[in-house]
């Protein structure tokens, strides 16, 4: 809940954002009310107070949400919802959710986070947008209280104890190079989209480095084709194959070559 209050609080930057693009106070809330993914919404609003064509600025803004398609995939597989049920979680996919639900060590605590963050998220977000659409005005330049920080620093809280291994940290890494490299030179959204590449190109590196030197098959595992040996008997001391075992048992023939007879028989 901790993090649908803290994030939710930022709808006010969101309200006086869209409000100055030229947005009515109806078309605000409608964006937080069906959209609902506040990245998305401020590059909207954003490019419209920018002048930009409003296709344009929808086209970004679908870019940019994108990435929640994504975060839908493994959800579906940790919430393991009824059908029904389903289309309307879907609403609440979005960063924070996402991440709250991934930081659970099971599914009672997967839909637990997602449920309450979703939720408190959800309602706080909506209202404080109209707050901020009514009273613009009167709240004045919200960069001055960093309210549109909020959602992309408890984001990056949540995100950071979950890099534990080495590969994980340079995607991350090589994530947020691409990322803010691309973003003067591409149209927004589209640098998100393209930070994702970070991870296969991460894995590609490390699995080269992870490859024998020698140029062999790695694990040792015997190449395509190649037929395997049986393995050699064993030889003693002098070099000699040890020969066939001698028999046992009430069959087995006398030294002499004097077969046995049978049990209970006289010689």
């Amino acid at each position: 809940m901790g993090v649908g209050i803290a994030v939710g609080l930022s709808g006010f930057a969101f309200g006086v954002t869209a409000a100055g693009s030229g947005l009515s106070l109806l078309q605000s809330c409608a964006l937080s009310l069906l959209v609902f993914t506040g990245a998305s919404q401020f590059a909207l609003v954003g490019a419209l107070a920018a002048g930009g064509n409003p296709l344009t600025a929808a086209a970004g803004a679908f870019f940019l949400g994108v990435r929640n398609a994504f975060y839908g995939l493994r959800l579906s597989q940790l919430l393991a919802l009824p059908r029904t049920v389903r289309p309307f979680a879907a609403h609440w996919v979005i960063d924070e959710t996402t991440a709250v639900a991934l930081a659970q060590p099971n599914r009672r605590g997967v839909r637990l986070g997602f449920t309450v963050t979703g939720l408190s998220l959800y309602l706080l977000w909506n209202l404080t947008t109209l707050l901020g659409a009514v009273g613009a005005e009167a709240i004045g330049d919200t960069d001055a209280w960093g309210l549109d920080a909020a959602g992309p620093a408890v984001f990056l809280a949540l995100l950071a104890p979950m890099l534990k291994t080495t590969t994980e940290r340079a995607v991350a890494g090589v994530a947020v190079l691409l990322g803010l490299g691309l973003l003067p030179v591409l149209p927004a959204g589209v640098p998100v989209l393209a930070a994702a590449l970070a991870a296969p190109a991460v894995l590609y590196v490390t699995g080269r480095d992870r490859a024998p030197r020698d140029g062999g098959p790695a694990g040792g595992a015997p190449e395509s084709g190649a037929t395997r040996r049986p393995a050699p008997r064993p030889e003693t001391a002098a070099g000699v194959r040890p020969g066939p075992r001698p028999a046992t048992g009430p069959q087995a023939d006398l030294p002499d070559g004097t077969p046995h007879d049978a049990p209970g028989e006289d010689r």
